[in-house]
């Protein structure tokens, strides 16, 4: 198999320090087998929002020219944008995700979808609770204001509840390609178990939990259309 690599990352800092690229470019590399070749790799500094990507654009035309397949490392290095992943898909091209590799063209879209729905559901309830506090004459902090404890709890918070809602992204969009296909939530849970999958907490996946994910994005996709 023939491969192009790209790899992305959001500010100049990482991509000065180097450690981001770092990252995705040993996950690429692990990726590939021994008979596998990487023709190329393409790097760049933009913002996840951002559709104006030349190096992608360089990248996706050098797989036309070639016949390869674009690996990623991870598949929010792309965009979190729905209508970028499917323009992506609709050039033709083949890809793969380093951490959906046994993901399908119709699990990469759910996947996508969840992403930019959660986005959404996320600013709209900052800006309902933000209202909330300054209707009941609350005084709005600043960031400046914290304690350096203050911060750092924050920081933490953030990242494990950005961890946890990926898994809860990358299963729920598998959980989906499943029950297309008609299958149990018994025979996904193991599924998801087999391929190493873990609950919010760390957990192996039931056939319960299967159920109240799947319910769950049901119950958005539902509130979306309203």
């Amino acid at each position: 198999m023939k491969y192009i690599g790209y790899i992305r990352v959001s500010t100049k800092k990482q991509g000065k320090s180097g450690l981001g690229l770092e990252a995705q470019k040993r996950a690429i590399r692990n990726l590939l087998n021994e008979d596998d070749i990487l023709i190329a790799e393409f790097e760049e500094v933009e913002s996840g929002k951002n559709k104006e990507r030349p190096k992608l654009l360089e990248a996706i035309q050098k797989c036309k020219e070639t016949k390869a397949t674009l690996v990623i490392a991870r598949l929010d290095r792309l965009s979190r944008s729905l209508s970028f992943i499917s323009q992506l898909m609709d050039s033709g091209i083949e890809f793969v995700a380093c951490d959906m590799k046994h993901a399908n063209r119709f699990t990469i879209q759910i996947f996508a979808a969840l992403a930019e729905q959660e986005a959404r559901f996320i600013s709209k309830r900052t800006k309902v609770a933000l209202a909330e506090l300054k209707a009941k004459g609350v005084k709005l902090g600043s960031p400046r204001n914290l304690t350096e404890n203050s911060r750092m709890r924050s920081l933490e918070v953030r990242q494990s509840n950005s961890i946890s809602n990926e898994h809860n992204r990358k299963a729920t969009a598998l959980i989906v390609s499943m029950r297309k296909e008609d299958k149990s939530y018994l025979n996904i849970a193991k599924e998801l178990n087999q391929s190493g999958f873990k609950t919010r907490r760390s957990k192996e996946f039931s056939a319960m939990t299967v159920k109240r994910l799947y319910d769950r994005y049901i119950a958005n996709s539902e509130e979306q259309t309203k």
